[in-house]
């Protein structure tokens, strides 16, 4: 969808909730049937984590999982229309302001669940920190100008590859309250490496990058994420901020995975990256079920 103009311009000019349908049947009956390795992952990967729901009810989870990439990706041609309080409703509204409103740099910390673009607009939306966003752009050229194209209306500044960590250190370091947004669950080698499931894993990557950035700032994480409630419609939902001045690596660590894992486990219908990991391979499988 994102590498072809005349879908996105479709999806600019239908009114926002048309678009999302639309774009969630696309995906659920044209884009799943040409993507089978990945729909067979993301098959392989939940039965090793829910092995407790019956196989109808896997399938079921699999395919409205389907239609939320579908609506996530028409609904970045419309941003702008759900950036509000009428689409995302903000779980303990007065708390989570308090927080953003709060002093000091701050690392948002999130995964691809629900639509994880709008949750970057929304917290654009709404405060005054500057922020900035690190991502990994795809590796085929149309579908990486096409989504720096519609990010850059709605996101400020973005920042990737090589150098981007001098670039984030110099954010959170020379602008008052910066905000650093960033994706826990990116793909490397092949593999998802965050959340754990139980995995004895050690932080690498985004997640390490992170914290050795929020120690050496005293940034605070806030960890977050966006689902899907009807349509779209989203909830966001937050844990009080993590300060590496009162906590350990380890244990912002482990709180962390567990508020994002639960997550993951709970939404799989909205978790993107369920098709970009692989539990079968020897070493990956979660040390339990959930």
């Amino acid at each position: 969808m994102l590498s072809n103009p005349f879908l996105f311009f479709l999806m600019r000019r239908l009114p926002a909730p048309t678009a999302s349908w639309l774009g969630g049947w696309l995906s659920a009956t044209i884009a799943r049937r040409n993507m089978k390795l990945r729909d067979a992952r993301a098959r392989a990967n939940l039965t090793i984590l829910r092995p407790d729901l019956p196989e109808a009810e896997r399938e079921a989870i699999l395919t409205r999982r389907w239609v939320n990439i579908g609506r996530t990706m028409a609904e970045l041609a419309n941003i702008d229309r759900l950036v509000n309080d009428a689409h995302v409703t903000v779980v303990d509204k007065a708390a989570y302001q308090a927080v953003l409103d709060g002093p000091g740099p701050m690392v948002a910390f999130t995964a691809h669940l629900g639509n994880w673009d709008l949750l970057a607009a929304h917290i654009k939306w709404s405060t005054d920190r500057p922020g900035l966003g690190v991502y990994e752009a795809p590796d085929d050229p149309k579908i990486a100008a096409q989504l720096k194209k519609a990010r850059s209306s709605y996101m400020g500044e973005a920042i990737g590859g090589e150098g981007a960590a001098r670039g984030v250190l110099k954010h959170l370091t020379q602008k008052d309250r910066a905000t650093l947004y960033i994706l826990a669950d990116e793909r490397r080698d092949r593999q998802v490496w965050f959340p754990t499931f139980g995995r004895p894993i050690e932080p690498s990557g985004n997640l390490s990058i992170a914290l050795r950035l929020a120690r050496k700032v005293g940034a605070k994480f806030l960890p977050f994420y966006l689902v899907r409630t009807n349509g779209p419609h989203f909830a966001l939902h937050w844990h009080p901020p993590l300060d590496p001045a009162t906590m350990s690596d380890a244990d912002i660590v482990a709180t962390l995975d567990r508020f994002l894992g639960e997550a993951c486990i709970t939404h799989a219908d909205q978790w993107l990256a369920l098709h970009d990991m692989d539990l079968t391979q020897p070493g990956q499988p979660p040390l339990s079920g959930m």
